[in-house]
């Protein structure tokens, strides 16, 4: 039996090394950070958005993802709005400026993506995303990847 160790050391060197990219040319074209990105993206994708929703995708904390929320209300690019429902929630909206900052975001990282991953073939990269997409949710489905 093969140890499984070097997978995930691979796993996380790799994506290191592809956030950071990343990162680093969004923050030059836009200054945007990557994390800035993932929080706007999940806003906009996900109906209703409360931080919670943002908690459960990137399994940190309500704390954390409440502080970065309220960095992009203050930079412009997100708003709250009350909860219909649930005085203690808020429902979480990317402003026109935000979403015109999503849109050049996108970009600039599927262009940064598609330049760092052009020695792997398209085919591979598709059974790559296929197993990873496994993995998660069986992590996601137990209580591993969750908070504690």
């Amino acid at each position: 039996m093969s140890s499984v160790t070097p997978f995930f050391i691979d796993l996380v060197r790799t994506e290191t090394r592809l956030y950071n990219a990343v990162n680093t040319r969004l923050r030059a074209e836009l200054d945007l950070g990557t994390g800035q990105f993932e929080l706007m993206e999940i806003i906009d994708r996900v109906p209703e958005c409360r931080v919670l929703d943002i908690v459960g995708e990137l399994a940190i904390t309500v704390g954390a993802v409440s502080k970065a929320v309220d960095r992009l209300v203050a930079a412009g690019w997100c708003r709250r709005a009350a909860h219909p429902q649930d005085r203690r929630s808020s429902l979480l909206h990317l402003t026109p400026e935000g979403d015109e900052r999503l849109s050049a975001a996108r970009r600039v990282v599927e262009a940064e993506l598609a330049a760092l991953t052009a020695a792997v073939t398209p085919d591979d990269l598709d059974r790559a995303a296929a197993t990873l997409a496994l993995l998660r949710a069986a992590l996601e489905a137990g209580a591993h990847g969750q908070l504690g």
